[in-house]
Order: C-alpha cells, then structure tokens, then sequence
C-alpha cells in the first residue's frame, strides 16, 4: 500500500522541493499550507505565501489544503514569547513553534487524516535504524538547532527530503521542474514580525520600560525605553556614539532597568567561560547525559567544545573549553555528539567565573 505523507508547503523552495522529492520516491503526496499569525497589522507575508504555496501544489500536481493554528500559535507560542520579554530575556520562537505547532499540532492533525508520515523543509535528517536527529548535510543550512526540543516519538513520523541535499541543489531542482518560487529569497526575521520591525511591533505589546544605559564602571551613558529591546552582544541602535571603539551590550539589570554595555568587540565583560541551562530536553534517553559535547548557543554558530555537569541549584551547567561571547538568557544551547543532535535546553544566565 502506498504510504501517504503530508508535506508543510510554506511558498518557500525548500518545502516545494520535499514534496517534490517525496512525490518521486512513491509516495501519495498532499500539501497543507499552516496559518499561524492573523491580525491587524500583520507583518508576515501570509497572503503572498499561500499563493506561492498554492502554484507550487498546482505545478507538482498535489492536493493542498490550509490549516489554521493561530489560535494554538498564540496559546502555546506567542504569549510566552511576550512573557519572556517582559522578563527582559530573548526567547526563541522559532524552536517552541516547531514543539507546539509544527510537530505537535499539525502532526495530529495530520495524524486524523491517516498520515503516515509529515514532512517539511528543514535541513536535518533523521537516522533509520534508530530515529536519532542528524545534522543536515550542507553545515550552512543545518537546522537541527530548531528541532531539539521535538520529542524523538514525532521525528520518527517525520520525513526531511532536503537534508540530504545543498541547498544549491535544492535551487537547481526547483528550476529544472520548473517551481515558481525556484529563486525566491529565504524568509528571514521572526516570522510574524519579518526583518527590519522588531521594536515597532514588540512595543505595541509591551509598551516603554526605560532605564538607564551603564557602562562596567558605572558611569550613565544614555537611556534605554526598554530592557526588552535589547539583547547581549547587541552593537546596532544603542544612541551612544563618542569616540573609540562601538559600544556593545553585555548584559541587564532586571532589578534597576540598567542595561549594560561596554566599549570594544572583544571586551572581556562579553565573554564567559560557561553558563547554566534549564528547561532540557534529550533525544538520546530520559535525561540528559553529563559529560563531553560540543555546542551551539545560537544557530550556524560553529560547534564549540564543552562539558556538562549537574548544577547545585537544579538544570545543567555547561563549562566550555573557550569562553563564549554574548551567551544571552532566553536562547537555546543545543548539544552534539558528531553529527547526532542530542538534545538542548534554554540558557538561564551565564557562568562568570
């Protein structure tokens, strides 16, 4: 019996072009185009996306049907997005999106329509004999960073067609068989904000907070409207110029709204040589492992060598053979063993000596 798969069809060309390859290996194919941002003032290309999705559906002769999870999106996603902010860290939407909506959502709803598998576009692989997360193959467009906090029971039912491709070779497909969307440039931003209008939209929800700007001594440089706005190692829209070198954010007083920043890339105060996780979730076992990994506290970051151990207070506490510049509270750190993705958590705060 021919197995079906349900294929997320963004508009972009990496879904297209799953589906595409899914559809040539045999399988019965059908596209499902996901809303998960509605609203005034809607920054995402919503409109725009489901007409790329819906000629791709039309050019690769495949069924599309919409889902509509932006009442889950704002539920599960979007209002701890806010939360966290409030609490002056950066979160990471994109990675509880995919543990909320993209592998839990729509896998059971997809599930409903007696799927046996999903797929999307990412650029990952999963490990037959066991349903380990792999790397993908181009290290300029892996994105197993997004993906470790799915539970290893939904990536079993998950299919990544692109992971085993370069992303050039994913373009060269899509022209060859003539996918409308073959040169259409990668999404970027946070997807119901896109590039360019992060403060604009954040401060519709969240309003001004300001504090004073300080440097490691003290001294009061400027203001700030918001300790929200900002994040660690941040050079861009801090309204302090003066001589030398820029100035960069390194870290944040919640209890006095102090936003902190020192002068220079490579000052000390932006390094730390560890930093504590919580909220950690593995793909290899129960819990994770202590011992030797390499990491990434943020995506195409370049592994980095480390160990892990218990901490005293609860979580994990991540020591890295070199200090990391810029660890910010709110993101993730995600840990390898080679090419296995063995799971991550959410940094709590950096360890300074």
């Amino acid at each position: 019996m021919t197995k079906r798969v349900i294929v997320g069809i963004s508009g972009g060309v990496d879904s297209a072009v799953s589906a595409y390859l899914l559809k040539q290996q045999g399988y019965e194919v059908w596209g499902v185009f996901m809303k998960n941002w509605e609203g005034e003032g809607e920054a995402c290309t919503v409109e725009e996306d489901m007409r790329e999705a819906t000629l791709v559906a039309s050019t690769l002769g495949i069924p599309l049907y919409s889902f509509n999870f932006s009442q889950d999106y704002w539920d599960r996603v979007f209002s701890r997005f806010l939360e966290e902010y409030k609490k002056g860290i950066t979160p990471n939407p994109d990675i509880l999106c995919n543990k909320e909506i993209k592998f839990k959502a729509f896998l059971e709803k997809c599930q409903e329509l007696d799927a046996d598998f999903i797929a999307t576009g990412h650029y990952a692989r999963i490990r037959p004999d066991d349903g380990a997360l792999l790397k993908g193959l181009d290290p300029n467009k892996d994105q197993s960073y997004f993906l470790y906090a799915v539970p290893i029971e939904a990536l079993r039912r998950c299919l990544f067609p692109v992971g085993e491709l370069p992303k050039s070779q994913v373009r060269q497909i899509a022209r060859e068989i003539g996918l409308p969307n073959a040169d259409r440039k990668d999404s970027t931003g946070i997807c119901f904000i896109g590039p360019g209008k992060f403060r604009e939209f954040l401060g519709g929800y969240l309003g001004s907070q300001p504090g004073e700007i300080v440097d490691p001594e003290g001294r009061v440089l400027g203001r700030h409207e918001g300790l929200m706005y900002h994040t660690i190692g941040q050079r861009k829209g801090l309204g302090i110029g003066g001589p030398g070198e820029a100035w960069y954010v390194y870290g944040k007083d919640l209890e006095n709204k102090r936003l902190l920043v020192a002068q220079g890339n490579e000052h000390p105060c932006l390094f730390a040589p560890g930093l504590i996780m919580d909220e950690t979730h593995s793909l290899m076992g129960d819990q994770l492992e202590v011992g030797d990994y390499t990491a990434k506290i943020r995506y195409r970051q370049q592994d980095q060598a480390c160990k892990v151990s218990a901490a005293e207070n609860g979580g994990y506490a991540v020591h890295f053979e070199q200090p990391q510049r810029a660890i910010s509270p709110g993101q993730s750190i995600v840990l390898y063993r080679g090419e296995v993705c063995c799971g991550g958590g959410v940094i709590q705060t950096a360890i300074t000596q």
